[in-house]
């Protein structure tokens, strides 16, 4: 009897060895590579984003939504360093529908891009950051307890854990103005998620995380996700496996 106990646990743990990504549907996981760091300019012209590839950010039913908004092609890449991960939005467009001036705004109410990183599954905390098209950002750690979530924004928020962001747009960026699309270029440092993640990611890490966009143009907003979630961005556990390569 043992030895069959001893046997069953030999294969199950095989099958886990050898299969720990392969059970993922494809489109649920992304490959991040590993590069030097660089500064962010808005264009995403750095030679180092050679190194990584396009992934769509396509619609979703929103919030109260029986349907989804109007689309436009949107994608996205994803690096990361010693220091952080660098994030590259693509964002087809009409117009900036982009009024609030400020940081820490409430950035989800006009166009905005938006990565949610969730580094330990253990907790239910994870990052949220928002950038818009005039490259105002907002940054929070969001407990998400049964549902219940609150963003807590950074105490001290210095040269020292800081986000580094930029944006440009295809036509005058200015509130408003009509477009063809706008990008946003961002690098998160990994000393802005103190105490959510002990140490940075090395090859093999897993993280949870999702993409969005929110577009405004038309009359009915757009909700744009790399993950389908149930029409909550912050329904984390439909967010997607980052790999850290």
């Amino acid at each position: 009897m043992l030895e069959k106990i001893a046997l069953l646990f030999i294969l199950i743990s095989g099958f886990f060895y050898q299969n720990p990504v392969i059970a993922d549907p494809a489109d649920s996981t992304l490959i991040i590579k590993k590069i030097t760091d660089f500064k962010v300019n808005g264009e995403g012209s750095a030679a180092n984003w050679a190194n990584a590839s396009w992934f769509d950010i396509t619609v979703q039913n929103g919030p109260k939504q029986t349907k989804p908004g109007k689309q436009f092609p949107t994608k996205a890449k994803i690096m990361y360093s010693e220091k952080g991960i660098y994030f590259l939005f693509d964002c087809t467009d009409k117009r900036l529908t982009s009024t609030i001036m400020e940081d820490f705004g409430l950035l989800f109410k006009e166009d905005v891009v938006e990565v949610f990183l969730w580094p330990d599954t253990a907790i239910p905390i994870y990052l949220e950051y928002e950038v818009s098209p005039l490259n105002y950002e907002l940054a929070i750690l969001v407990p998400n307890l049964k549902g219940g979530n609150t963003g807590w924004k950074p105490w001290h928020y210095d040269e020292r854990n800081k986000v580094q962001h930029e944006t440009s747009a295809l036509g005058q960026k200015k509130s408003m103005a009509a477009v063809e699309g706008w990008k946003a270029e961002f690098f998160i440092p990994y000393a802005l998620m103190n105490p959510i993640i002990p140490t940075a990611p090395k090859s093999g890490t897993q993280w949870k995380g999702n993409f969005y966009r929110i577009d405004y143009d038309d009359a009915e907003t757009a909700y744009y996700s790399w993950q389908k979630t149930s029409g909550s961005f912050h329904d984390f556990k439909k967010f997607g496996t980052l790999i850290f390569e």
